[in-house]
């Protein structure tokens, strides 16, 4: 029998060299979080399915991943069903880490110091249909902040500001910040008496950048609205800029009603104020084209887009979330967070060739004894630079010295022969396998 030993659509395997880049990049993602003051948590991948299922919401919930055992029976206890999964697996691989943080923070709260900064760079799973740059398979680098009963709206602009820094050390072309407040839509519907429609009215303006213009119009007249209502909701869609230009354009939209977009405006305002004093910001602009799909999302929501490569799409995302306990605990733990999807940007970043990939090993060092006699010396030198915090390989096999070399550069930039004399004098010499250079290496 021939296995098929592809890895499965949606998932990704990298070559050593490519996990080498891979991996610093989620090191600098780690210590940007961790120079934040965020601390790294895990939740299991595995979680109940009334818990994922209580916040899912928009498509998230048509993706999860359901778990089924082999010959054995869940006996979970029918008070834990609701009907919207009594016929379903008890447990499900989670799609983010929000959810899970969610029941975490309901799980371990007195244990917690508050207001909590987690971070969690770990895979999720979602059921999609894999296409260029979309995986079912992901790595996640999340950060969170959580408060108890409160949460003042400058973490807001702090998790922004985390996930800025983070992605500048992969040297990437200019980028924006487009962030918007989901308390103004809620609003603007409310005084079109559109606010039943807010679910069906979000999510046609969240998917309305992949579509044409015609398919928006037809979605939206789809929900029975008046050409009056359509004008004015696209009118509104479209509108972005600075908080000024923002104001005055909603202001021209809604006459006498502005004063009701007031409270989401208000915090807008005072996000979008406080990231522009940080330094070295990059380009911010408030678009109200920014809904994020996930129904948890209470107030702010932004999505990060390299400027000249907007085809590639948002590259990080997060937003406010007030009642995401709420199905959990009758107190109130409010959060916001942001993400970096590593794996979708990874791919589409190396498709692109916008990272840096150039030297890049996975081994400092790799030794060549050239016989048996020389391996107790290999095996000292290694345990030495190993010491010293290097990565070393050993090649111990009996190949021809340029079929070594070879394999060698590969994996490492720097290889290191041991022969007789090397052994008995302990002086080596480190050949640089890129330019063919030497530098001298004596072990003490």
């Amino acid at each position: 029998m021939k296995f098929n030993t592809s890895p499965i659509s949606g998932t990704q395997e990298l070559l050593p060299a490519e996990q080498s880049v891979f991996d610093r990049l989620k090191t600098q993602i780690a210590n940007t979080y961790k120079r934040y003051g965020f601390l790294n948590i895990e939740t299991p991948i595995i979680e109940r399915t009334e818990i994922l299922l209580a916040k899912a919401g928009g498509d998230t919930e048509k993706q999860i991943y359901f778990l089924t055992k082999t010959a054995e029976t869940s006996k979970t206890a029918e008070t834990n069903k609701t009907a919207e999964t009594k016929d379903l697996p008890d447990q499900a691989l989670r799609f983010d880490h929000t959810v899970p943080l969610a029941r975490y923070v309901v799980e371990h709260n007195q244990s917690l110091s508050f207001p909590f900064h987690a971070s969690q760079i770990n895979r999720n799973y979602r059921g999609e249909r894999p296409q260029r740059g979309r995986f079912r398979e992901l790595y996640q680098c999340d950060i969170d902040v959580i408060g108890r009963d409160h949460l003042p709206l400058a973490y807001d602009a702090k998790v922004i500001a985390c996930i800025h820094d983070a992605l500048q050390t992969f040297n990437l072309p200019p980028l924006t910040i487009r962030i918007s407040n989901r308390k103004i839509l809620a609003s603007f519907l409310e005084t079109l008496n559109l606010s039943e429609k807010l679910p069906e009215i979000s999510s046609i303006i969240d998917h309305a950048e992949k579509v044409s213009p015609e398919k928006t119009q037809h979605a939206l007249e789809s929900l029975t609205l008046s050409p009056a209502q359509v004008e004015q909701i696209t009118t509104f869609m479209h509108i972005k800029g600075a908080y000024e230009t923002v104001e005055q354009n909603l202001k021209n939209l809604l006459n006498d009603q502005f004063e009701n977009l007031k409270t989401g405006l208000s915090e807008l305002k005072t996000v979008f104020d406080l990231l522009n004093k940080k330094p070295n910001i990059s380009n911010i602009e408030i678009d109200f084209m920014i809904i994020r799909g996930l129904d948890y999302y209470t107030g702010t929501v932004f999505e990060t887009f390299l400027n000249d490569h907007r085809a590639i799409g948002s590259i990080a995302s997060g937003g406010r979330y007030d009642n995401l306990a709420s199905n959990f605990s009758s107190q109130k733990f409010p959060g916001v967070g942001g993400s970096i999807g590593l794996t979708r940007l990874f791919f589409v970043l190396n498709d692109e060739k916008l990272l840096n990939t150039e030297a890049t090993f996975p081994i400092d060092y790799v030794l060549l004894p050239l016989s048996e006699n020389e391996y107790a010396t290999a095996l000292l030198l290694a345990d030495k630079l190993r010491a010293s915090n290097h990565s070393v390989d050993i090649d111990f096999t009996t190949k021809k010295l340029g079929d070594r070399f070879n394999r060698a550069a590969k994996i490492s930039q720097n290889a290191i022969v041991i022969g007789e004399s090397e052994a008995s004098s302990h002086s080596f010499e480190i050949k640089n396998l890129q330019t063919g250079t030497t530098t001298p290496l004596i072990l003490d």
